[in-house]
């Protein structure tokens, strides 16, 4: 549990202008609400990111002025939507929220605000209003990933061959770790769009992006292989990750373009 002096949503009114300063990191968490085929639960995305912004803003909040914000559920999940179940804002809705989002943490004292978005299919979007609420409130805002996702340059199991960005080895390993109890092992097989990876360029990682929804590879909706995951690959793929915010939330607290 984050402690309740760390927690923004706790504080009462009058103590916002006496406990958040300039120098503050508003933090807010994006998750998701989706499939993540038959083997892992709607909330993986969200679970991830509460997690990890939870164990962040614990282990680093008090030095470096972070202060939590209630994770964000309903985010952009439309290349899920075939699925029923998925519960999806559209891109106009999710830049509307995040843009009050910026208003109101720029009413506070605070100056400066992070997302840690769970949701690849956010981070494009996140990114843009980044600038957006920068120009028009004047925070410093900032996004962090718990995990990059394979297909915006981070990584996935080489034997996944680079594809593992949906319902793979890594959201299951670590889900293993978080929340066994809503992990069905018994349905977990591998699916690895393999010509796909043998591409050059137009694949996941590679220079060429490409539109995609989540069955345009396999019925089932996942893009990975999960088949090999386990608790311990997950306790520490969520420390690393915890670890990685932290280094993040420090550096935050200190950046000022280069000034």
């Amino acid at each position: 549990m984050v402690s309740a002096s760390r927690l923004l949503a706790d504080l009462r009114a009058p103590e916002i202008a006496s406990s958040l300063t300039s120098d503050s990191i508003v933090v807010l968490p994006l998750g998701a609400i989706e499939q993540h085929g038959p083997h892992l639960p709607l909330n993986t995305d969200f679970v991830v990111a509460d997690a990890a912004a939870r164990a962040a803003v614990e282990q680093a909040g008090a030095e470096t002025n972070a202060w939590l914000l209630p994770t964000l559920a309903y985010t952009k999940s439309n290349e899920h939507l075939w699925s029923a179940g998925t519960m999806s804002l559209s891109a106009s809705t999710l830049m509307a929220v995040l843009d009050d989002i910026g208003r109101s943490v720029a009413s506070t004292p605070a100056r400066k605000l992070l997302f840690i978005n769970g949701h690849g299919g956010n981070s494009a979007l996140t990114a843009m209003m980044n600038r957006e609420i920068r120009l028009k409130y004047g925070l410093q805002t900032f996004l962090a990933h718990p995990h990059m996702p394979a297909d915006q340059g981070g990584s996935s199991s080489e034997n996944e061959l680079g594809m593992g960005i949906h319902g793979g080895m890594d959201e299951t390993s670590v889900m293993l770790h978080l929340r066994p109890d809503l992990v069905d092992m018994s349905l977990a097989v591998r699916r690895i769009p393999e010509k796909i990876a043998q591409n050059k360029h137009v694949k996941f990682g590679g220079r060429v992006a490409f539109g995609w929804l989540s069955n345009d590879f396999f019925a089932d909706g996942h893009i990975g292989d999960p088949t090999g995951a386990t608790a311990d690959i997950g306790k520490g793929m969520f420390e690393a990750c915890v670890n990685t915010l932290c280094e993040t939330l420090r550096e935050i607290s200190s950046f000022d373009f280069g000034r």
